[in-house]
């Protein structure tokens, strides 16, 4: 169960229809993402810091809020220049974010609604900026490809954890999870 993060990347832009033109579009934006990342970040780990069980994962040690704002701005500008279009460094460091938020005990169920509050902020800073409607749906939809890295990266570290501990072949873990899900 081991993910290619360039394979997913490919297979996440069919799914969720990112086109060349929302890439073209992201990247002619690129100075107006770079200038609002921070603001995006405050946004992000305020509502984020609000939860005591984030606000303890983020304090846990000296600094580190400090930075995984510095890696959100980064993050935040790097889906409108692509890295390099989008291909194998974009996938491999969306790849490592998903690591670095399962490592730390950034869940989904944190990292889910906190991405909405962030794509919420950005659709009202657009609207007060006049850009259009076509940015903000491609913003949307980069977010929602590195969304999807972030919660493959909790299945996989799950899967790759139960299936190294238990000696289980993937086929029967994946029965199992599916005759889990029935009875349920």
């Amino acid at each position: 169960m081991t993910v290619e993060p360039n394979v997913f990347m490919k297979t996440m832009e069919r799914r969720i229809g990112l086109t060349s033109e929302d890439k073209s579009i992201l990247k002619s934006n690129e100075a107006w993402g770079l200038e609002n990342a921070s603001t995006m970040a405050d946004h992000f780990y305020a509502y984020l810091g609000r939860d005591e069980e984030m606000n303890a994962i983020l304090n846990k040690t000296e600094g580190r809020i400090h930075r995984l704002h510095e890696t959100f701005i980064q993050w935040f500008h790097q889906m409108f220049t692509g890295m390099d279009d989008w291909g194998q460094a974009y996938a491999d460091c969306r790849w490592h974010i998903g690591l670095v938020h399962v490592k730390i005990g950034i869940a989904p169920q944190h990292v889910v609604p906190a991405m909405a509050v962030v794509i919420h902020e950005v659709g009202k800073k657009l609207k007060l900026d006049g850009k259009s409607e076509e940015l903000k749906d491609a913003l949307g939809r980069i977010c929602m490809i590195d969304l999807a890295f972030i919660e493959q990266a909790y299945v996989e570290v799950s899967s790759s954890a139960v299936l190294r501990e238990t000696g289980w072949s993937e086929a029967l873990f994946k029965r199992l999870i599916a005759t889990g899900a029935s009875s349920m």
